[in-house]
């Protein structure tokens, strides 16, 4: 195994966004293809925002992924301690200091600097502050937050793996806090510590972070630790390139899965938003990712969201799963619907997995999967309004309908080469084509007009809820006629 350390750190603030899956999925692709190992850490130092609830949920997202994880979860939140002793020890080191400011100094100061339309950076009041000033603050009770000393000129220089060498003015950055008021530390310094005490080798995050980055180098020059590598990568965009939100479809993990997504088609799809496998290649297992990942591959400019390719990514794993695999994927979302039993027996399932079978082809999703498979299960199906119209509305369907289950009746075996031969057989005695038997027939037993074939439906359906649906089929038809 490689020396390779990388991180996933998500925070529970919510649930896990298809961006940060992303990001996931690329850190685990790298150091699954160098043999190092994969860490998670759970960011919850926002102490308001996180909750337990969502760190189950990101958690959850992740084991359904498939991203299985070496070491950890670690809390930044039981972690504390080592954050404030490496606060103090820069504080002794004179790299950091105590401030003072009260909220309406700093409202001030913003205020002022909005008015001068420039961005605002702390004065640095309390940078060097004479013991007797603090001593004075202390007795008034005022509480402190501790901020970094940063250098006023030069340079902050980011190496990163995937954009090159990115350089930040010294003059734009401000001495940040790192610990608040309250004790607890602010992300960069947090994020920083961790990274650096748990030998974090690469960090392998989104864009968005970049301007994170040079703060977050000087609180690790400060601290006296080997940096690490970085790679930002690019960010995802709805298709009109505004920022990707719910109204663009579903965004979050535990949505996709709600929506029927399959995990390898979702990881399939995620890994191509923004990295290239090369040779034009689409569908890929997790292994064949891994074998072919590099941060070399990865895009600079950001990826395009389009929900229409997942869709038919999805639905090509849908007909490439095997059935009892399918059938395990797709059971809750029967169970949804109504459709099945919490339990079923040998005959149920056997039956459930034939049902698959038939309408898996043109499913893009389980939720479809399930819409599709519907009247197998149903005892009264709903006629769909355009084929009443174009099947039912046509002068003898209802005679038509009436043949077909007196002959029907006599038909053995009950399968799909008997019935289709007794439809062909039918046509040529009436001089019907086979279209014209096939569609009154269609709708009668599945209430719609497209599906599987219909001889493959009859066999699965059986010979009493066939002829069945049939007459209940003409008892509308006639009722539908009587009323014109």
């Amino acid at each position: 195994m490689s020396n390779v350390r990388v991180r996933f750190a998500p925070s529970p603030t919510g649930e896990l966004h298809i961006g940060g899956a992303r990001t996931a999925l690329f850190n685990f692709l790298y150091v699954r293809s160098v043999g190092g190992t994969f860490i998670l850490r759970i960011d919850d130092t926002d102490l308001e925002r996180s909750r337990a609830d969502y760190t189950d949920k990101l958690i959850a997202s992740l084991r359904w992924l498939g991203f299985d994880w070496d070491e950890g979860p670690y809390y930044q939140s039981k972690r504390l301690m080592e954050y404030t002793s490496e606060a103090e020890r820069l504080l002794a080191d004179n790299k950091a200091y105590r401030c003072y400011c009260s909220i309406e100094d700093l409202a001030k100061g913003r205020d002022a600097a909005h008015k001068e339309n420039r961005a605002y950076q702390y004065p640095g009041k309390c940078r060097d502050l004479a013991s007797e000033a603090e001593k004075a603050y202390l007795k008034e009770g005022r509480e402190a937050v501790i901020r970094l000393r940063t250098p006023d000129h030069g340079s902050t220089v980011v190496d990163d793996q995937i954009r090159g060498e990115v350089s930040f003015d010294n003059e734009m950055l401000d001495d940040f806090i790192i610990v608040k008021s309250n004790g607890q530390p602010t992300y960069n310094f947090a994020s920083v510590v961790d990274d650096l005490q748990m030998g974090i080798t690469d960090v392998i995050r989104a864009e968005e972070h970049l301007s994170n980055t040079p703060r977050q180098l000087l609180c690790a020059l400060a601290l006296g630790y080997k940096l690490p590598r970085f790679a930002h990568v690019p960010m995802i965009l709805a298709p009109d390139r505004s920022k990707l939100s719910k109204r663009h479809g579903a965004t979050s993990v535990e949505e996709f899965y709600n929506e029927g997504y399959l995990p390898e088609a979702l990881v399939n799809y995620m890994a191509l938003l923004g990295w290239s496998p090369g040779e034009d290649r689409e569908i890929l297992t997790l292994e064949e990712m891994i074998d072919s990942f590099s941060l070399q591959r990865v895009n600079k400019t950001a990826a395009i969201y389009d929900v229409t390719k997942l869709a038919w990514m999805n639905g090509h794993y849908i007909r490439e799963y095997k059935p009892d695999k399918l059938a395990e994927a797709s059971l809750p979302f029967f169970k949804r619907r109504g459709l099945l039993r919490e339990e079923l027996s040998d005959p149920e399932y056997d039956y459930f997995k034939r049902v698959l079978k038939a309408v898996r082809e043109r499913a893009r999703t389980l939720v479809e999967l399930a819409d599709a498979a519907e009247y197998f299960y149903l005892e009264q199906v709903e006629y769909d309004v355009k084929g009443v119209k174009k099947a039912f509305k046509k002068e003898g369907t209802a005679e038509l309908l009436r043949t077909m289950i007196e002959e029907l009746r006599a038909v053995e075996p009950f399968d799909r080469e008997t019935t289709e031969a007794f439809y062909q057989d039918l046509g040529e005695k009436t001089g019907l084509s086979i279209g014209r038997l096939i569609q009154p027939t269609r709708l009668a037993i599945t209430g719609r007009m497209g599906g599987p074939g219909l001889f493959e439906i009859i066999e699965l359906l059986g010979k009493e809820k066939t002829i069945a649906r049939l007459e209940k089929a003409i008892d509308y038809i006639d009722r539908y006629q009587g009323s014109d």
